[in-house]
Order: C-alpha cells, then sequence, then structure tokens
C-alpha cells in the first residue's frame, strides 16, 4: 500500500542555534572532536540513543532544551568556536591547491559499492567501506578534487546478534533517509533529481542524495522511489545482499547509473576511479557516450575512455570476486553489445581470462583490468598476488611484468587517532602532525613523549576498551534473556591492566579467525600466565548466506564460555 501523501518534519531552532544544522549536514564533524563535543554537551543521552547521529539528535530533543542551551554561555561560545573552524576549513586554500596550482579543471570521480564514513551512515561492511571512507576524509583534507558515487541502501548491511547457542542472525532495520546526515538533490525545478538505467526492456530510476564529507561531495542512488515497479525499488535495499540477479542490477545502477548521475548534475570528471570491481560497467556507459559523440566504433571509443580510468582491487582470493554466468550477461546486457556493434563472444571477452574458453563466467576484475589504464593492488605484497592472479589476462608476459602496481592502504590520520593520544601529539609535536601527517621528519619528534606519560595514555585507552567491551557483553546477554548471574559476570570480564590484542575483521574464512584456537591448551596457558597474561577481543560478521564464517563466529562463543577462556576472551 502506498500512503497518499508523505511528511518530511525538520528541525525547528532558534536563530543563534542555526549553524547547529550546517555542522550536523557536514561529516566533517565525524572527525572532529570539538563538533562530537559539542553535540554530547547538547544533549549526551540523546547522542547515544540516535547512534550518534547529529541530523535525527536534532530532531528529537525537546525546545526547551534549546532555550537552556542559549543561555549557557560556555555553550553558545563552543558552538560559535566550531561554526568558525568548519567555514575557515572549507574556505581555506588546501594543500592541494598550493602544490598543484595548474592542475586546472582536473576532476576525480571514485565509484565504490560502500562508504564507511559514520555509524549513523549505514552503507559499509567491512575493511573496503572504511578504505573508501577514509579516502573521501583524506581527500578533503589535503582539497584533492575528487567527487564519490555509491548506492544509498534502505537496510543498509544487517545489524548482527547472537542466539543462545551462538549462531549469528541478523536484522534489517529500515533506514530513514531524511533522519540522516544527507540531503536530497534538486534538479534546476528544485525538484528531486531523479537519472534511469535501462535495465532489460525497462526503465530503473534512482534518485539522487548528496553526502557531505568536509570538501567532498558523495553522491548517493536510491531506487526505492514510486515511479519504479515494486522489484525495482528493492535494488538498493541491502548491502550485499539478495541474489546474483540484484547483485547485476546494483552494479549496474552503480556504474552505469553513476555516471549519468555525474552528467545530470554537470560533473565531466577527468578519472573514474573503480574501487574493486562493483563499478565496472562504468567503462561501459563511458565508452557508450564517447561513440555517440564522436562518431567512433567500440575499441577506438574504449582506447580514449580507458586512458581516463584507474581500478583498485582489494581481493586477494578469486573466490571474492563478482562473476556472472554468461546466460545472465546475456539476460542484461544483450541490447547493450547489439547497439555497440560487438558480438556476443566480443563482449563476454572483456570479462573473460581465457578468451578462448565459452563456458568461463564475466568476471568484473578483469572488465575493470582490461577498461583501465592503471591498476594497483592495496600493498607490495597483493600487488605482488594480484599480478600472479590476473598474470593470464596479458598472454606471454612475465609475472613480473604484468601492470599491476601497489599502493598500500591507509588510513585518515584524525579519524583513527583518540582524542587522548591527539592531546598528548598536540602538546610535544605541535599542530603540524594534522597538518602535514605525511611528513615523517614530524612523526620522529615523538621520542620527545616521556615513555611514562604515553604509557599513562595507552593505558587509559585500554580501560575505556574494557568498560565499552564490558558494556556491549552485558547487552548481548540481556538480549538474548541470560540468567541474572551471568550478566553480573559480564562486569568481571577481562582485565583492564593486561596485554589485550583485538580481532576486529569480517569473518570471512580466509580470514581464519580461528586459527588462534588449532592449540586449545596451549592458547589457555598463554592467556593465563600468572606473570604474563593476555586477554583477546573478537568482534566481526559473517555474510548472511556464509555458513562457515557463522560457524567460527559459534565455536569462539563456545570457547568463550568455557572457564580457561572466560575471563580471556569476549566477542
Amino acid at each position: 500500500m502506498r500512503p497518499i501523501s508523505t511528511f518530511n518534519v525538520s528541525p525547528t531552532l532558534p536563530e543563534r542555534l542555526a549553524p547547529l544544522l550546517e555542522i550536523a549536514n557536514n561529516l566533517y564533524w565525524s572527525w572532529d572532536p570539538a563538533s562530537i563535543e559539542l553535540f554530547q554537551r547538547l544533549a549526551r543521552q540523546s547522542w547515544e540513543s540516535t547512534n550518534h547521529n547529529p541530523a535525527l539528535m536534532l530532531g528529537t530533543i525537546e525546545q526547551e532544551r534549546f532555550h537552556e542551551k542559549l543561555a549557557e554561555d560556555g555553550f553558545m561560545a563552543h558552538l560559535e568556536r566550531v561554526a568558525e573552524n568548519l567555514k575557515r576549513y572549507m574556505n581555506e586554500k588546501t594543500w592541494f591547491a598550493k602544490k598543484y596550482a595548474e592542475a586546472g579543471d582536473l576532476k576525480i570521480a571514485y565509484f565504490s559499492a560502500e562508504y564507511g564514513l559514520t555509524e549513523c551512515l549505514p552503507i559499509y561492511s567491512g575493511g573496503l567501506g572504511m578504505l573508501a571512507g577514509d579516502h573521501l576524509k583524506a581527500a578533503s583534507d589535503i582539497g584533492l578534487p575528487l567527487v564519490a558515487v555509491g548506492l544509498l541502501y534502505q537496510q543498509g548491511y544487517f545489524r548482527q546478534y547472537l542466539n543462545i547457542d551462538g549462531w549469528q542472525q541478523e536484522r534489517y532495520p529500515e533506514n530513514d533517509f531524511f533522519n540522516m546526515p544527507i540531503s536530497v538533490e534538486t534538479n534546476q525545478d528544485g525538484q528531486p533529481l531523479t537519472i534511469s538505467v535501462q535495465i532489460i526492456d525497462r526503465e530503473v530510476f534512482a534518485q539522487v542524495w548528496r553526502a557531505q564529507v568536509g570538501r567532498v561531495p558523495l553522491y548517493l542512488l536510491n531506487t526505492n522511489i514510486r515511479e519504479n515497479q515494486p522489484e525495482d525499488r528493492l535494488i538498493t535495499s541491502q548491502l550485499y545482499g539478495g541474489d546474483l540477479e540484484t547483485r547485476i542490477k546494483q552494479e549496474i545502477l552503480l556504474g552505469m547509473g553513476g555516471v549519468k548521475a555525474l552528467d545530470a548534475l554537470g560533473i565531466q570528471p577527468t578519472v573514474f576511479h573503480m574501487n574493486e570491481g562493483h563499478s565496472a560497467f562504468l567503462s561501459l556507459e563511458r565508452i557508450r557516450r564517447l561513440m555517440k559523440q564522436h562518431s567512433v566504433n567500440y575499441r577506438e571509443a574504449q582506447t580514449a575512455a580507458s586512458a581516463g580510468n584507474v581500478f583498485t582491487t582489494h581481493t586477494p582470493v578469486p573466490a571474492g570476486i563478482d562473476i556472472f554466468p554468461p546466460e545472465l550477461m546475456d539476460k542484461y546486457f544483450k541490447n547493450y553489445y547489439q547497439e555497440v556493434g560487438l558480438s556476443r563472444d566480443e563482449f563476454l571477452d572483456l570479462g573473460r581470462c581465457h578468451q578462448d574458453d565459452d563456458k568461463e563466467p564475466f568476471n568484473m576484475a578483469i572488465m575493470a583490468i582490461r577498461h583501465a589504464a592503471s591498476c594497483n593492488g592495496v600493498s607490495k605484497l597483493h600487488g605482488k598476488v594480484s599480478r600472479n592472479m590476473w598474470q593470464h589476462v596479458w598472454k606471454d608476459v612475465p609475472e613480473d611484468e604484468v601492470p599491476i602496481s601497489s599502493v598500500t592502504n591507509g588510513v585518515h590520520t584524525r579519524s583513527w587517532v583518540s582524542q587522548d593520544m591527539a592531546q598528548l601529539f598536540d602538546r610535544y609535536i605541535g599542530p603540524r602532525w594534522l597538518e602535514d601527517p605525511f611528513e615523517r621528519s614530524i612523526w620522529g619528534m615523538i621520542e620527545q613523549i616521556p615513555a611514562e606519560e604515553l604509557w599513562r595514555t595507552h593505558e587509559r585507552r585500554r580501560e575505556r576498551l574494557i568498560a565499552f567491551a564490558r558494556n556491549r557483553l552485558r547487552q548481548q546477554l540481556e538480549q538474548r534473556g541470560a540468567p541474572p548471574s551471568n550478566i553480573a559476570r559480564a562486569d568481571e570480564a577481562l582485565d583492564p591492566e593486561i596485554l589485550t590484542i583485538g580481532f576486529a575483521r569480517r569473518f570471512a574464512t580466509y580470514k581464519r579467525a580461528t586459527l588462534l584456537f588449532h592449540d586449545p591448551d596451549r592458547l589457555a596457558g598463554i592467556l593465563n600466565n600468572a606473570e604474563r597474561p593476555i586477554q583477546i577481543i573478537f568482534a566481526g560478521k559473517a555474510h548472511p548466506k556464509d555458513n562457515e564464517g557463522k560457524e567460527f563466529i559459534r565455536k569462539i562463543i563456545h570457547y568463550c564460555r568455557k572457564s580457561e577462556f572466560g575471563r580471556r576472551v569476549v566477542f
């Protein structure tokens, strides 16, 4: 049943508090401690209950609370300081502008299926999303002329909980986009901007939303709009959900629809960066456009388009890469390859390693490799693994000459350095560690920090981690209906004063989460050593359809319940 009318209610703030909305709607707040402290100071309980979502928080706070804060001089000074810092950040001359003033109209379009920016925007799953999120934040800090494209999932990635046996269960809460730090993009008439892609015999429409990540706009496509048929509204329902047909529709929307969205926004990128193979279909849309614009054939357009494409592969095993059977590619791309003048075999060979094998499926990584001027892995070792994996794409080329380089994954410094440690760096290094984190000489100054003070800060962070883990463990036990005695024991789990090892990863089997338990007796002896005890905190999700990964979690939960591991290992 469709609603007769839809109303979106926005918070009404006193004029002097209006900067709160501007701050909330730029994800710069997610890596700015002063902004986070501002929202905590406004309403700490609401900040926690909304999952650190300032957009939702501002719509739930009672008006009386706003008027109280208006009368609080300290809060108002804090607000003015944060608003001024954001304004200065957005307008100051950046590192890129200073160093590459001659770059001119350079514009980079970064495509990814997921982005891990903040927990209140749940459109990410694991490391790929965290890398993509940090990429945008770092690009913002240095002023890289970058725009990003992704999908806006109605349910995002699932929320995890465990049953009494430790078996992973999934919840799929609906995302309320109007209460998230994103906004609807509009056209010249002020109406929501939509684009369409051809999927088999019909048009599928997608609405364009925008998340502002500091200086970088992230454009997100969502198909859950009334213009679409019910099945098409589900295309952007879940991240990595559904079957192969859902996946190929999502990747058509991300790649081909993403190119169309940028065009509708008037953005003409110089470089298209494919973060993993999910967006590789963007090259097909670019080729089709070049053929029409310049009256050239497919191969000529492919050469021109590939010159502006970059591909980053993240997956070290072939099984982790999207592949589609030839029959499915026929179903979704028959019209395309006929339109651009390719035979069926010529088209399918674009995504095949062995082009004489009619049975070989269509591989999205190979598709991206064949349509990119530059390809890279995400570490030196992974670059070597990738050259070995894809050597057959370049016949008769020695493995060490396969043109796949490596750019080692980094992190966004501001997001990952705790406030406690940041204050220590400020005191002994000065602000340059934030302003120029690439300068090695700056980090050499860490030697000036007294060892005792550095260790005290580390211990304080560990104490907070243990308190957080105990609280989460208690919540899990309460949700499962555990006896009060078991819930009370959650406060005794872990020790805030001993070496703590964290394992926070996706529970894909190749990540080998249970390897530590290969010799349980030896591990128990190490963990409970009288002089040098150790403890381990596990966290992570298995894909809903990955029963082997779920079994890994269940095994760890059962080990946690053994007396020799009970206080030393938690999930």
